[in-house]
């Protein structure tokens, strides 16, 4: 099976990781048989990380309110050391199956902080709404809206440094953050915006399923960390709207399935797709890719047999900086065509 090849038989990770991955228990537990989420034990480990006007690690941060009656909000990051030079702009989606997690959350504050600083890039990280309090289309809609808010010149001259280019502007997320990023691309292809233009997507270890068990879902159950089969299923009748039937082949969970929206004559980017050895996700997101080739679109694929889900939010590992790099090669890339 594609899936299985060059994998090793078991996980091998450093103390400090193996510790973090215990955390992972108590978010387990927010999540309630109803459907619903436990915020108050949620806080206790989601560590939150405030903007910072002084530039650390020359990279400074602002939060800049979207639209203040939905909550819509995104934080900025802007390199300092680059103040000269005319800079793509990343619009990220966290991940955390829609559910959980933060603009400001503290492992994706820093891990922005990573990307504007190492690619270099203006990147905007979005705060969209949660499932199951908010189902969709509502996240989505908050993606687009953001590319729709940094279109007007007005907002952009206020809000952006000058060298922000946002006719280079990249989409990026991981998980359900690059299921996300995905579907605010599709959408984005079929409308004109005067200023944005896309020039690529980064797809780390996208958040997709069907109806299908497949190798990877059944082969990795309680071998990796993070996700299962059970864990995603709930996260799924989470995010779906209630008065609609869970149809794990939908296309918004099954993008490149039977019910998949033709790609092949939009303006589709091109797209960098990240798997892992140890993600129970992996031969969805191999079949993303293989169906973003098929389409005739350009697409890359980024694997890392030893890795598991999420695993780049963990610096202690090198793995996690190697992916640093292998986006920003991505993007110069795209950059220089």
């Amino acid at each position: 099976m594609e899936s299985a090849a060059n994998t090793p038989k078991s996980l091998s990770l450093p103390l400090k990781t193996r510790i973090a991955l215990w955390v992972r228990i108590v978010i387990k537990l927010t999540a309630r048989e109803d459907g619903t989420v436990n915020r108050r034990l949620f806080k206790l480990v989601d560590f939150r990380n405030p903007p910072s006007s002084k530039p650390i690690n020359g990279v400074k941060t602002y939060d800049v309110v979207v639209d203040p009656t939905r909550k819509l909000w995104v934080r900025v990051y802007v390199p300092t050391q680059y103040a000269l030079e005319d800079l793509p702009v990343l619009v990220f989606f966290h991940g955390g199956g829609y559910v959980i997690f933060s603009a400001d959350t503290k492992l994706y504050d820093e891990v922005c902080r990573k990307f504007t600083r190492e690619f270099p890039a203006i990147v905007v990280s979005v705060d969209y709404r949660l499932s199951p309090e908010h189902r969709h289309p509502m996240h989505h809609d908050d993606g687009l809206d953001v590319l729709k808010f940094l279109d007007v010149e007005e907002n952009r001259s206020k809000w952006l440094p000058e060298n922000a280019d946002i006719s280079r502007c990249f989409l990026g997320g991981d998980s359900a953050g690059a299921n996300m990023a995905h579907h605010v691309a599709q959408r984005t292809s079929q409308l004109n915006f005067q200023h944005l233009k896309l020039t690529g997507l980064v797809a780390i270890q996208p958040f997709f399923g069907g109806t299908e068990r497949t190798d990877s879902e059944v082969r990795l159950e309680g071998l990796a960390p993070i996700l299962s089969p059970k864990r995603t299923d709930w996260l799924w009748n989470a995010f779906m709207p209630v008065d609609e039937p869970h149809k794990r082949d939908h296309a918004l969970i099954n993008v490149s399935g039977p019910n998949a929206t033709d790609i092949s004559k939009m303006d589709f980017p091109p797209t960098m797709v990240v798997v892992t050895g140890f993600d129970i996700l992996r031969d969805w997101q191999i079949r993303y890719h293989q169906w973003h080739k098929k389409s005739g679109k350009e697409a890359y694929l980024v694997d890392y047999p030893n890795m598991f889900h999420a695993f780049y939010l963990f610096p202690e590992l090198s793995e996690s900086d190697q992916l640093i790099f292998e986006v920003k090669d991505f993007i110069h890339k795209v950059l220089i065509k």
